[in-house]
């Protein structure tokens, strides 16, 4: 990669930071809302610890047998921290740090989930069907994008390169790797939600299968990357649409799509600066005719 296209690329990370740190702002307020008014207090921790909440058994047992800590407790410092990290993230500080836990952290939500998947077992009760990774797989999908940001750095217009003069972006950037992570990590979810699509807790973003597998095979193989990527937008802004309650106030409607504005934001990034050429079909056909010849 030359320098110049170097110098270009400090917007990505800036891209990512906006789209990420959006996630875990939302997220943050709208738990912290609830979690801080009496009133709404007990139907967030239900949600939560319920039957088709987000954490299993072994990890309440776990988190709270000591009796040490109590759920509120734990739900609000980890909302806290969600607020706080999608805030520094916007703004550009601590990063890469920060990318780097979440990279991992993000994965939690998948061991967490509370899954029956057994067969032949009749359930009586409202919990997840499916697997737990497929159930979260948008979460997956951020960790990988949160290890590009890592690999990036922070980025143009960041409080780590003014307050700490860090560099804005990684010297040693190998896009054409970078990229591949990223179409993986915005492919996977248009692939899970079309393969497995009408299927029990399987996010399909409210579009149809084949719209849905087009897309993500079009994105991993890089093909036509600044038309798919529009349509990836698309697919994004159509399901924030759909997803719109005029009952509901603007943090739960914003609640609703909020990693969808970090999809929106790796859309953009690869409308720009494309998805390198590690693994695409043209570089695949190109070696292909070169063993040929």
């Amino acid at each position: 990669m030359s320098i110049e296209n170097k110098n270009a690329m400090v917007m990505t990370p800036l891209i990512l930071r906006v789209g990420l740190g959006l996630v875990f702002v939302i997220g943050g307020i709208n738990k912290l809302s609830q979690l801080l008014n009496p009133a709404l207090q007990e139907k967030i921790l239900a949600s939560y610890w319920g039957t088709s909440g987000y954490v299993n058994q072994f990890f309440v047992d776990f988190l709270f047998a000591s009796g040490q800590l109590s759920p509120w407790w734990f739900l609000t410092s980890l909302s806290t921290f969600e607020f706080i990290s999608g805030i520094a993230l916007i703004v550009g500080l601590a990063v890469r740090p920060l990318s780097l836990l979440y990279g991992f952290l993000l994965w939690t939500f998948v061991v967490a989930l509370p899954t029956v998947t057994v067969p032949g077992i009749e359930v009586t009760v409202k919990t997840y069907l499916a697997p737990a990774i497929f159930v979260q797989i948008r979460d997956i999908a951020l960790s990988g994008m949160m290890f590009v940001l890592y690999n990036l750095g922070s980025g143009a217009y960041s409080l780590d390169e003014k307050l700490f003069r860090l560099p804005a972006i990684n010297t040693n950037i190998n896009w054409d790797i970078l990229g591949l992570l990223l179409r993986l990590s915005l492919a996977i979810p248009l692939g899970i939600g079309a393969i497995f699509f009408s299927m029990p807790n399987i996010q399909t973003f409210a579009s149809t299968p084949w719209i849905l597998l087009l897309t993500a095979i079009l994105i991993v193989g890089g093909a036509g990357l600044r038309y798919i990527s529009i349509i990836l937008i698309l697919i994004m802004l159509w399901y924030m649409v759909h997803k719109l309650n005029i009952d509901k106030s603007l943090i739960g409607n914003l609640n609703g799509f909020k990693r969808e504005f970090a999809f929106i934001a790796g859309g953009v990034v690869l409308f720009i600066f494309g998805g390198g050429h590690s693994h695409t079909i043209n570089s695949v056909i190109t070696k292909v005719f070169k063993r040929i010849k």
